[in-house]
């Protein structure tokens, strides 16, 4: 490898680690709101919410895209199968920190 070419490498590469650094802080960031909170209802599936890792009951609610996983969880949501308060009942969390919490869940369920 040429210098120019070993220069590349490493900026990629340092870019990559750093890149999948801040995709691990933001899951443990999830994680952490999870478990301070979510878990209260996910872990069992209270008033019908989907359970922690249950791919079927997480199915549908994928499918329908990240967007609509936000809004239902900031916002609230009232269905058939029960409701989600807004932001689960913690207003005092930021929508950022409840889209972590849904990512986390998220990829529990894949």
């Amino acid at each position: 490898m040429g210098k120019r070419t070993t220069k590349k490498f490493l900026i990629g590469a340092v870019g990559g680690l750093m890149a999948s650094g801040l995709a691990s802080l933001a899951m443990a960031d999830g994680k952490a709101v999870y478990e301070a909170g979510c878990v209260a209802c996910h872990a069992e599936a209270v008033a019908g919410a989907p359970k922690f890792g249950d791919a079927a009951a997480w199915k549908d609610r994928i499918a329908r895209g990240n967007d609509a996983l936000y809004e239902n969880a900031i916002k609230g949501y009232t269905g058939s199968a029960g409701m989600m308060p807004p932001k689960g009942g913690f207003a005092h969390l930021s929508d950022d920190e409840v889209k972590s919490a849904v990512d986390y869940m998220v990829e529990s369920a894949k």
